[in-house]
């Protein structure tokens, strides 16, 4: 028994040594730092990953490329600051000329673009606005019609002739009108016309306006239209041809007129008679009064 405690004396003297040259305080210290079999096995693992990481990064460094990089004298950190604020200030300067450059650009191409559709640019050759172009095209369309009637009214003389010629003085372009003059071959002025002729040219292009407003409003008809005066600056003939022509087409046309000669031609008319108590009307369907 006594050789038993002497045992147990001094394999407690010797773990208590070996305690303390693990760094414990104590033998009791020492036995509350025991790790279960769990612990000791997920250590065991950590310590395998870990020799693991430690070879991969071990060849890793071994690379020529990072052996060289590392031979290298160390970074100069504060020269490699000022470089990138030189850097960061140079790169905002580029982006603020960037800017200004290219608002440049867009402002003479949003005044090349003004300019083109006022009619002011050099580039737009006829000077003619964006609306005269447009108007132009409708234009067009209404001398085609007027035509139509035109011919007939003029004898087969005149025809109309859209001109887009550059206008004087400052006028607007596109939308001018010429009437060709088959007896000579030549386009003529409008201005060049006389007045019965003046009178049935426009007396046309208003019949060709209402059908073209006809056909683009999806047929919806123009039924009726009112002419005022005009009749007396024509002859007897060309009278004849127009008063014709109006009859020609699915359309009521009212003429205000005091042409004697119209009374005898037209049997549906209204008389205005005037008296000193106001002004009446008269419903006439002879052809004579």
């Amino acid at each position: 028994m006594a050789r038993t405690i002497e045992d147990l004396r001094n394999a407690t003297a010797r773990a208590e040594q070996a305690a303390q040259a693990a760094g414990f305080a104590s033998l009791a210290e020492a036995t509350n730092a025991l790790l279960s079999d769990d612990d000791l096995a997920r250590l065991s693992e950590e310590i395998t990953r870990w020799h693991e990481q430690r070879l991969v990064l071990a060849a890793r460094l071994d690379q020529p490329d990072l052996k060289n990089a590392a031979a290298q004298p160390p970074a100069d950190l504060e020269h490699a600051v000022a470089d990138l604020e030189k850097a960061t200030t140079a790169h905002s300067s580029a982006t603020a000329a960037e800017t200004q450059a290219t608002d440049r650009v867009a402002a003479p191409a949003v005044d090349h673009v003004h300019g083109l559709t006022s009619g002011g640019s050099l580039s737009n050759r006829l000077r003619m606005q964006l609306e005269s172009y447009v108007l132009a095209a409708r234009l067009e369309d209404v001398v085609e019609a007027a035509n139509t009637r035109l011919t007939r009214m003029s004898h087969h003389r005149f025809t109309l002739v859209h001109s887009d010629e550059r206008a004087a003085r400052g006028a607007k372009s596109g939308l001018g009108l010429k009437v060709l003059d088959t007896w000579n071959g030549h386009q003529r002025h409008t201005d060049t016309l006389s007045g019965g002729e003046s009178f049935y040219v426009s007396l046309s292009l208003a019949l060709g306006l209402a059908d073209v407003v006809t056909a683009e409003a999806g047929g919806q008809a123009l039924d009726t239209l009112f002419i005022d005066e005009g009749f007396g600056t024509l002859d007897d003939d060309t009278l004849h041809q127009v008063l014709d022509s109006l009859r020609d087409h699915d359309r009521t046309v009212g003429v205000i007129s005091h042409v004697a000669e119209m009374r005898r031609r037209i049997t549906q008319r209204l008389h205005v008679r005037k008296s000193p108590v106001g002004s009446t009307l008269v419903h006439v369907t002879d052809a004579a009064e």
